[in-house]
């Protein structure tokens, strides 16, 4: 059986309820809290350095570019495509990694799967562009140039 409380609050509201702990606490006086911290003299604080004009930035053309660009570095789906339209044969996946690493075009970045990369990489351009992929399926494992 639950007990009845027996004692009331010390502040009773008109209602008989108790007020919110947040007026059960607050000042007598209805000062606010922050009214001594906007007192303080402005003298307490620090003297600011002042500021230097800034110099006027001018803008030049830019210089003509006579090399050529940078050659880009072949992405390893981009280097699988250029191997197998170069062989004109189907490949797995390790033949491919080989393949371009002997011929310079790619090399894994030291992971531990480049085939297993590759391989999951060709059969996503397969799904995602289907007849426009650069690759085809020809039999498990083995890709060709389409």
């Amino acid at each position: 059986m639950a007990t009845k409380k027996t004692h009331q609050s010390q502040t009773p509201s008109l209602n008989g309820t108790k007020p919110p702990r947040r007026l059960e606490n607050a000042p007598a006086d209805n000062t606010p809290k922050r009214a001594a911290a906007s007192k303080r003299s402005k003298t307490a604080k620090a003297a600011k350095a002042p500021k230097t004009p800034r110099q006027a930035v001018t803008k030049t053309a830019p210089a003509e570019v006579t090399a050529e660009p940078k050659a880009k570095k072949l992405s390893a789906l981009d280097a699988a495509a250029k191997i197998l339209a170069e062989t004109g044969q189907a490949m797995t996946c390790p033949a491919l990694i080989e393949a371009m690493a002997a011929n310079g075009y790619w090399t894994s970045p030291g992971g531990k799967t480049p085939a297993s990369t590759l391989y999951s990489a060709i059969l996503r351009e397969l799904k995602t562009k289907g007849a426009n992929a650069r690759f085809k399926k020809t039999d498990r494992g083995r890709f060709a140039h389409a």
